[in-house]
């Protein structure tokens, strides 16, 4: 699919920062009027240390029986070194490469990583949100910033994740008595839509399944490039 560029990825940590503060102002925080989910996509990228490459891809789902109908990846060489709260500098390049193969539009993108809950409110889902110009979500397994309160043990359970007095995101339960999930708006998504899609396409893991699908073609893709 054709990606409109949103801005260069040749920056300094500082000018990301200053960059992220820029384009969080352009986040819309409620998904577009009448929103149908029909297909819903999962993003991850898969590196070693000491590899050059870092892969990088997609896959579609079908939202009801949660089958692939479209996947895509790229290998890209990083750019961008690793630094907290900067992930989306350094992925989004890869996944970027990624998103011009793939054949299939989603509806939603569920990232592995940050939405709002995220010290500059501009987490990876935003970001990636805004370059692919698609609703968005971020559904991470630790936090970044905030806290909750006390969460049930069942499925479904939720606790509001605040930082500096506000509400980021949610603390979700996936499955019984299993670690939650952290759940944040992206860009064209709001708090309560999100958790619904997460716990939608979640069913027998603690991951989502757009996660799980997105996380198992990365590493296949990178053991079959082998080392290098």
């Amino acid at each position: 699919m054709k990606l409109e560029p949103l801005h260069g990825w040749d920056m300094t940590p500082r000018e990301a920062v200053a960059l992220q503060r820029e384009l969080r102002e352009r986040l819309v925080l409620r998904p577009p009027r009448g929103l149908k989910v029909e297909r819903i996509a999962g993003a991850d990228i898969s590196l070693m240390r000491g590899e050059a490459n870092a892969y990088g891809g997609f896959v579609v789902l079908d939202v009801e029986t949660l089958e692939p109908v479209a996947k895509a990846s790229a290998a890209v060489p990083l750019g961008f070194p690793y630094v907290p709260g900067l992930l989306s500098f350094r992925e989004l390049p890869v996944l970027a490469a990624a998103w011009e193969r793939l054949e299939v539009r989603p509806d939603v993108l569920i990232f592995d990583g940050q939405g709002t809950a995220h010290p500059r409110r501009f987490g990876l889902a935003c970001h990636g949100g805004l370059l692919f110009n698609v609703p968005s979500i971020g559904c991470a397994k630790s936090l970044l910033v905030g806290e909750h309160g006390p969460l049930g043990e069942e499925r479904g359970a939720t606790a509001e994740l605040f930082h500096r007095g506000e509400v980021v995101g949610m603390a979700v339960r996936t499955r019984p008595r299993v670690q939650p999930v952290y759940v944040s708006p992206g860009h064209r998504m709001d708090l309560p839509t999100a958790v619904e899609l997460v716990l939608r396409v979640t069913r027998r893991y603690r991951e989502p399944e757009t996660t799980r699908h997105a996380h198992r073609l990365v590493n296949e893709v990178r053991r079959a490039a082998g080392p290098g």
